[in-house]
């Protein structure tokens, strides 16, 4: 064996070394193979600067030139990829999926750190094709930081809006009924004061809208008609009432305070995304408004490591793969592997695009009238615009809806 556990290193060095880390939030597992697959190094590395750049030292000793490989690109590994670059290095993003199958190539049932970390440089050893990861500019980390807790708040939203919805029907459920809590204030302002059918009797219509009209509600008046015709439609009082009364207005409140924090963070994503460069190209394709922009720009990175337009379909999932077989061809099915995020921003603008006349809603209704389903005609608008927008960002100019005049050389 070449590797001495006693020294805890190997006495020669090698012309060439593949590093595997096996990465985790309180620590990493590296592991370091030369060309034959023989392991040079294995260590636990603490996840903090100077137990990684030691361990940068001893790996960068063990050979001349050492190929670097993550099975993890996020938080949890943000410091490595950063460390590395800032020394000069570059790491290639090796997917899970893909370390769990090529363990079954290797002898053994064992699951440990270091034998992923041992798989994974195995990995980078005999491919040449995985993206590298780069430390994104601090443009876009900001973006990512501040869409990814938007998505946490919109999803706390949802949650508590689902709360209020189930505990208010045990107590009132015509009220419940009568107005849609995920898009009216007055439907959310209405419980912070009255939650029970005998509340809003008491308080009767006239005072309920000079109560409402005080607190910013538009229509304060079809308000407090709709939720005293509610509580004259129940006049049991039930078990529980008074409890529930108070968790309903404690979460309507919390809803309410909790969409001043969601205009705020839009405001910030809205203002960050504008300082980008190309913002104004990308805002100019209809249904791309800054929230879904900044999340492009995200989960796209670079476009420079698109080659063509299909390229960057091909990483939003929206190009079917092939699965042919014998005499079988043509067999075309969703891929697998591709940016969720960058999908769902191709996805959502597309839906939001056909809501107004233009070539998107033709488009649309177009793929519709050959027999095709809402989705299916969506994606396929999602596949032309991603085409759209890449030839918008390599050209430079924004989008208009007459097509370009072609000029003879």
């Amino acid at each position: 064996m070449l590797w001495d556990a006693r020294r805890g290193r190997v006495s020669e060095r090698r012309a060439r070394g593949w590093a595997g880390i096996d990465a985790g939030k309180g620590h990493h597992w590296a592991a370091v193979v030369d060309e034959t697959g023989a392991i040079l190094w294995s260590k636990k590395i603490e996840n903090d600067e100077t137990a990684i750049l030691t361990a940068l030292g001893e790996i960068l000793d063990l050979a001349d030139e050492v190929s670097w490989a993550v099975d993890i690109s996020g938080t949890s590994s943000a410091l490595l990829p950063a460390l590395l670059a800032a020394h000069g290095r570059q790491a290639v993003y090796v997917p899970g999926r893909t370390v769990d199958r090529m363990s079954g190539a290797y002898r053994g049932e064992a699951k440990t750190d270091a034998r992923d970390a041992y798989v994974i440089a195995e990995t980078a050893r005999h491919r040449r094709d995985f993206a590298a990861i780069g430390v994104p500019a601090r443009l876009v980390a900001d973006l990512a930081l501040l869409t990814a807790h938007r998505t946490d708040l919109v999803a706390d939203r949802v949650r508590m809006i689902n709360r209020l919805r189930d505990v208010l029907t045990g107590i009132f459920p015509v009220l419940e009924r009568a107005f849609d809590y995920s898009s009216r204030k007055g439907a959310l302002v209405l419980p912070t004061g009255c939650q029970t059918p005998a509340a809003i009797r008491r308080r009767g219509r006239a005072r309920l809208t000079a109560w409402l009209t005080n607190r910013g509600v538009r229509g304060a008046d079809a308000v407090a008609a709709a939720a005293l015709e509610a509580a004259q439609a129940q006049q049991t009082a039930l078990p529980g009432e008074d409890v529930a009364a108070q968790i309903v207005a404690g979460l309507a409140t919390q809803i309410l305070a909790l969409d001043d924090r969601l205009k705020r963070i839009g405001k910030q994503i809205r203002d960050t995304f504008r300082s980008h460069p190309q913002a104004e190209i990308i805002e100019s394709l209809p249904g791309m408004g800054p929230i879904l922009g900044a999340e492009f720009v995200v989960a796209a990175g670079d476009l420079s490591a698109y080659a063509d337009a299909g390229h960057l379909a091909s990483a939003a999932g929206l190009v079917p793969v092939p699965r042919d077989s014998g005499r079988r061809t043509g067999s075309l099915h969703r891929p697998k592997r591709y940016s969720r995020r960058l999908r769902r921003v191709f996805y959502r603008s597309a839906q939001t695009s056909i809501i107004r006349e233009g070539p998107n809603r033709d488009f649309s209704l177009k793929k519709r009238s050959e027999g095709c389903k809402h989705v299916q005609a969506v994606i396929a608008l999602a596949r032309r615009r991603a085409g759209v927008l890449w030839a918008l960002l390599r050209d430079n100019r924004a989008f208009t809806s007459a097509p370009p005049v072609t000029q003879a050389a």
